[in-house]
């Protein structure tokens, strides 16, 4: 392998300056990203917040219903991922390889893993409001097209894969939902307590 050859290598073997710039933004856009995680609730409010701009703007604009329309498929993908186990339990039916959801009251206890984390459903729902919002400056992306069609499709796909999707976790027992640890109750203390 020649001198310059490597990734980001210029002719002289330094990284060239187009390079560091990308990476060092690259590091700049991860150490925001870390320094977010704690923060649930203030991440999926400006989510939201963009969502709903980028809903003004369509509706504004009155275009770009396909990008609309693709933007929802891609947050109905990612929510039922969100909803879905990491080890899907009925793949899992079959071989005893592996962990798997309890599926009887006496079984061990294994808490609930998804396919995609919290975490990384946001980024990814955040990153697809973004692009779409791009999409919306380019008129190559304004398709005509009637629009109560795809609204019409849209939810009958989404009852369809929810329909499913609840199916699939009543037939394997599992709730993609925790709220905090679980309490049981002991019996009663019917004795006294000691004062010193």
């Amino acid at each position: 392998m020649s001198e310059g050859d490597s990734v980001g290598d210029s002719v002289h073997g330094k990284p060239s300056v187009v390079y560091r710039f990308f990476t060092r933004l690259g590091q700049v856009y991860q150490s925001w990203l870390d320094k977010s995680t704690p923060y649930t609730a203030v991440r999926w409010v400006v989510t939201l917040g963009l969502s709903f701009v980028y809903m003004v703007r369509v509706y504004l604009l009155q275009g770009w219903y396909i990008v609309t329309y693709a933007l929802g498929i891609y947050h109905l993908n990612l929510f039922i991922a969100f909803l879905s186990p990491k080890v899907d339990p009925s793949l899992m039916e079959d071989s005893d390889d592996g962990p798997s959801l309890p599926t009887k009251q006496n079984e061990e206890f294994r808490p609930f893993i998804r396919r995609l984390p919290e975490f990384k459903f946001w980024h990814a729902a955040t990153k697809g409001i973004l692009v779409a919002m791009v999409c919306t400056f380019f008129e190559a992306f304004n398709v005509p097209v009637f629009w109560p069609i795809l609204v019409m499709y849209f939810i009958m796909l989404f009852c369809i894969t929810m329909k499913r999707q609840i199916k699939h976790m009543i037939k394997y027992r599992y709730i993609p939902f925790t709220h905090g640890k679980r309490t049981y109750k002991g019996k009663e203390d019917a004795g006294k307590t000691f004062a010193s």
